[in-house]
C-alpha cells in the first residue's frame, strides 16, 4: 500500500496528466483580444437582454406622445313605469329618454411635451446603463483574457521545472540505489518535485475556472480550449495627457453619462410636477332627449378641477429634493472620474517603466543559466542546498516576470476602463 506522501504525489501527477490530456482532446481556439471582443459583442446574451430593455424604454417615448382617448357615455331608460316595459321607446309619442355625451381632456401647461422629455431622458439613462454593462463586461473579458494567458505561461514554467526535477529524481534515485547518494538528498528532491506538481495542479484549476468564464462571455463551444494571443509589447508611443483623458472620460464613460441623464430627468420631472399643478380642461358635447326643458337638447360642457386643496405640493417638493440629490451624485461621480483617470495613468506609467525589452534578453540568459546549473548539479560541482535555492529562485523570478507582464496588461485595461474608450490597444 502506498504511503500518504506517495499517494499525494501520484494524485498530483495524475491530475496534471488528466488536465494536459483534456487540453489535447478539446478544440484549441486561438484568439487575440480584438477577435475575442468582436465575438463577445456578437454573442453575449447579457448584452442582448439589456438591449431589449433599451428598446422597451424607447417605446415609452411613443406612448408619452399619445393623446388621452375621448370618453363616450350614454344614459338610457331601463324600465318605464307607465308602460311597465323594459327599454321602452316610442318615437311617435315622444316617449323614452336618450342621453349621449362625448368628452375630451386637454392637458395644459405643456404637460404632454414635458412627459415626452422625461421619457426621452429615461431612454437615455437605459441606453447609458446598457453601455456601462458592455464596458464592465469588456473590462472583465480583458482581465480574464490577460490572466488566462499569464496562467498558461506559468504552467509552461511549472512543466519545464517538473520535467527537469523528474529527470533529476530519476538520476538521484539510481545513484541512491547504487549507494552514492544519501536518502536526505533524494527525499529533498522528491519534496521539491511534489511542491511543483501541487503548484501545477492549482495553476490548472485556475485555468479551468477562467476557461469557464470566458466561454460563457464569448458563448463558444463548451469543449473548446481558449488560447489567448497577447501582445507583449503594447504601444509605447501613446500620449497620456491627463486633462485630455479626463475630458474623454466625461464624453465616453457611460456611468458618468447615466448620472447626467438622470439629473436631466430629475429636472424635467420637477418641471412636469409643477405643470401638473395646473388643472387640465375637459371639453364635451351632449345630446339629451326627453329629460330636459327641450325635447331634443344639445349642450356644450366645460370642466376643470378647482385647485383649492391639492396643488401637487408633495410631488413638487419630492421632485425638487430628488433633483438636488442627483446633482450631488453627479458632482461626486465627476470627482471619482478624475481620480480614476489620474490613478490609471500613474499605474500604467509605473508598470511601463518596469517592463522593457531588456527582459527578453535577461529571460534567455536566465534559461541558459538554469540549464547550466542543472548540469553542474548532476556533475556534483554544486551542492544540493545551493541547487535547490537556485531552483526556487528561478521559478519565483520567472513567475514574477510573467506577473509583471500581466500587471502591464491590467494597467492598460484599467486605463481604458477609467476613460471609457480605447486609449491603448491591449
Amino acid at each position: 500500500m502506498l504511503k500518504p506522501s506517495k499517494r499525494m504525489a501520484a494524485w498530483c501527477v495524475a491530475a496534471i496528466l488528466l488536465t494536459n490530456r483534456a487540453h489535447a482532446q478539446t478544440d484549441t481556439l486561438k484568439l487575440n483580444f480584438q477577435g475575442a471582443e468582436k465575438q463577445f459583442l456578437e454573442n453575449n446574451l447579457s448584452l442582448l437582454a439589456q438591449k431589449y430593455n433599451v428598446e422597451a424604454q424607447k417605446a415609452l417615448i411613443q406612448q408619452a406622445k399619445l393623446w388621452d382617448n375621448p370618453t363616450l357615455s350614454t344614459d338610457q331608460n331601463i324600465y318605464d313605469s307607465g308602460s311597465k316595459k323594459f327599454f321602452y321607446h316610442n318615437t311617435s309619442e315622444g316617449l323614452g329618454q336618450v342621453f349621449v355625451q362625448l368628452s375630451q381632456v386637454f392637458t395644459t401647461a405643456g404637460k404632454r411635451g414635458k412627459q415626452v422629455q422625461v421619457a426621452k431622458d429615461d431612454a437615455q439613462v437605459q441606453e447609458a446603463q446598457f453601455n456601462d454593462l458592455m464596458r464592465n463586461l469588456r473590462y472583465n473579458l480583458q482581465l480574464d483574457f490577460g490572466q488566462l494567458a499569464n496562467l498558461i505561461d506559468q504552467g509552461k514554467v511549472y512543466q519545464n521545472e517538473i520535467n527537469s526535477a523528474e529527470n533529476l529524481v530519476n538520476a538521484i534515485q539510481k545513484s541512491y540505489d547504487a549507494g552514492n547518494t544519501s536518502m536526505k538528498d533524494l527525499i529533498r528532491l522528491k519534496a521539491l518535485l511534489f511542491g511543483l506538481q501541487n503548484d501545477m495542479v492549482e495553476n490548472n484549476r485556475q485555468i479551468n475556472d477562467l476557461q469557464n468564464e470566458l466561454k460563457t462571455l464569448l458563448l463558444v463551444k463548451e469543449t473548446s480550449f481558449i488560447a489567448p494571443q497577447i501582445n507583449d509589447m503594447p504601444d509605447k508611443g501613446a500620449t497620456l495627457d491627463v486633462q485630455a483623458l479626463i475630458e474623454q472620460a466625461k464624453t465616453n464613460r457611460p456611468d458618468y453619462l447615466s448620472n447626467q441623464y438622470q439629473l436631466n430627468s430629475a429636472n424635467h420631472n420637477l418641471a412636469l410636477q409643477k405643470a401638473n399643478a395646473v388643472p387640465d380642461v375637459t371639453l364635451g358635447v351632449a345630446y339629451d332627449k326627453n329629460s330636459s326643458y327641450a325635447q331634443n337638447y344639445y349642450g356644450l360642457q366645460i370642466g376643470l378641477p378647482l385647485p383649492f386643496f391639492n396643488r401637487n405640493q408633495g410631488n413638487i417638493k419630492s421632485a425638487k429634493y430628488a433633483a438636488m440629490s442627483q446633482d450631488a451624485v453627479v458632482k461626486n461621480n465627476e470627482a471619482q472620474l478624475k481620480n480614476d483617470v489620474v490613478a490609471a495613468v500613474n499605474q500604467y506609467r509605473l508598470n511601463q517603466q518596469l517592463f522593457s525589452t531588456q527582459q527578453t534578453a535577461f529571460n534567455q540568459q536566465y534559461d541558459k543559466l538554469f540549464n547550466s546549473m542543472m548540469q553542474s548539479f548532476k556533475d556534483k560541482q554544486i551542492g544540493l542546498i545551493e541547487f535547490v535555492d537556485f531552483f526556487d529562485t528561478y521559478k519565483d523570478t520567472k513567475l514574477k516576470m510573467l506577473q509583471q507582464q500581466y500587471n502591464l496588461q491590467k494597467s492598460i485595461a484599467d486605463l481604458n476602463y477609467a476613460t471609457g474608450t480605447t486609449v491603448i490597444k491591449p
